[in-house]
């Protein structure tokens, strides 16, 4: 009966070793990850160089809880919507001058499958030859890493106060 019970504890105890080991997370390359989400945040912007609207879309998180804040208070909630706005961008005057993105800082949580960024945006084009856009942008946002992909979920732009 004592060997029977040891065995017993013996095999529970390698199960149980086992089972932590499984649940261990995988070892995460941070700075692989940070350079993969600051090629999604200057893509989120870039995409307008060549009217790339896969790549726009596919930057973003394509779902109702999809969040963006505009410097003048506009608020686009969800991914429709924000597609719906995006037609805009097909008109033929609508043509990119050129993106900056500076001082980014990019945070990564711990278990790697979220992060948040701040940065300073210029974002110019014209609009039926005239100069349009944001300068000096503070532009601040959260991504979330889904089916192995970053996706931004939430973005927040605006203006210092003068």
């Amino acid at each position: 009966m004592k060997h029977f019970l040891l065995n017993i504890f013996l095999i529970l105890t390698f199960v149980l070793i086992i089972a932590n080991c499984s649940d261990q997370r995988k070892e995460i390359n941070r700075e692989a990850e940070i350079q993969e989400i600051s090629r999604v945040i200057d893509s989120a912007i870039g995409w307008f160089k060549t009217k790339d609207f896969d790549l726009s879309f596919n930057t973003f998180a394509q779902d109702s809880n999809f969040l963006e804040v505009h410097p003048d208070g506009k608020v686009v909630k969800g991914f429709a919507e924000f597609k719906k706005n995006s037609e805009i961008f097909k008109n033929p005057e609508f043509l990119y001058v050129r993106h900056e993105i500076w001082d980014q800082k990019i945070n990564l949580s711990r278990n790697g499958d979220t992060a948040w960024f701040f940065c300073m945006l210029n974002d110019i084009s014209t609009w039926k030859g005239q100069e349009v856009g944001w300068e000096n942008t503070r532009w601040t946002g959260t991504l979330e890493k889904r089916d192995g992909r970053w996706v931004i979920v939430q973005q927040h732009f605006s203006f210092a106060a003068e």
